[in-house]
Formats: C-alpha cells, structure tokens, sequence
C-alpha cells in the first residue's frame, strides 16, 4: 500500500541526518464503522533519517485532512492534523520490538502505512462537525444543531408508587 522510500539510496555516517521532500499517499479508513476519506489522498511530507550510533531514527511530517460523518450528528465533518511521526530501528536490534520499526522491510520503509498509522495516532477522541455539536435526540433522531428540544420524562411505573410516598413522608 502507498508510497515506499528505498533507504539504499541514503548514505550516513553517525551523527549525520537526511531530509526530503517525498509525497505519501493516504487512503480511506473506516473508524467505529463510519468511512473516513483523505483529501488530498495524496500529501508533500517531510522526511528525515538520522543515523545514531546504534540505528537508524526516521521522522515523517505531514498536514492531513479527513472528511467523513460526525460522531454525534452524523452530519458531514472535516479534521485537519499536523502528523509527526517518529519510529528507530537499531542496527542489532535482536528479538526486541522496541528496537525495530513495522514499517522498514528490506530496506525499504513503508511511507504509506506509516504515514496512516500516524493519522490515526493523531486523530481526536472524537471526529465532530463543530465543536460543541449537540448531537441526535435520543428519543426521536432529529438533529439537536438544528432543532433544539426536549421530550418529557417517561411516566414514572406505578410499581413503585409505595416507594415514592415513603420517600415524601421522610
């Protein structure tokens, strides 16, 4: 999936770092089973590889926009990220996940799926179309942006009529 960087091209001694300009490609994500859509599907971002003593660190910048449902009124919402994204890979990294990025196969790192995997990261809790967005009514679905109401309390069960009279008398 999108983009790859072929890191054979990228000669560092320790200490030194490289930067460039690639192009990351960005595809749909379905969240809490409501689709997501990247626009542009295709962003400028910034990378960097930097060679430590013991590996390789690589940071990815990028500016992403996803447009889908909002949470709570499922009316069209828009979110705009500043992504910046940092992964290592050790030069010995053993059998340690921590020492070794997902996204690096054969020497060549996965610009794609890591540049989505940190959209997500930096995704909100929630997707909303504004903040403060009231939501749907619960008792009847309308849209509570657009009208603002309330519906009465259900009838209280008459089972409990004893109770109640307790508590008054209390």
């Amino acid at each position: 999936m999108g983009s790859w960087f072929d890191l054979r091209s990228v000669k560092l001694r320790s200490g030194e770092e490289h930067r460039e300009a690639v192009e990351v490609s960005l595809e749909p994500l379905l969240l809490g089973g409501q689709r997501y859509v990247p626009v542009p599907e295709r962003v400028p971002a910034a990378l960097a590889v930097t060679q430590a003593a013991t590996g390789r660190v690589f940071e990815l910048r990028f500016t992403g926009r996803l447009h889908g449902p909002c949470y709570r009124c499922l009316s069209d919402a828009v979110v705009q990220l500043e992504v910046h994204g940092r992964e290592y890979q050790a030069t010995s990294p053993g059998d340690s996940d921590e020492l070794r990025t997902p996204y690096l196969d054969q020497n060549r790192l996965s610009l794609g799926s890591w540049a989505r995997d940190a959209l997500v990261l930096a995704l909100p809790d929630k997707i909303l179309c504004r903040e403060g967005c009231a939501g749907l009514c619960p008792v009847c679905g309308r849209d509570l942006n657009a009208e603002p109401h309330s519906h009465a309390g259900p009838e209280p069960d008459s089972r409990w009529a004893a109770l109640a009279e307790l508590r008054e008398r209390l």
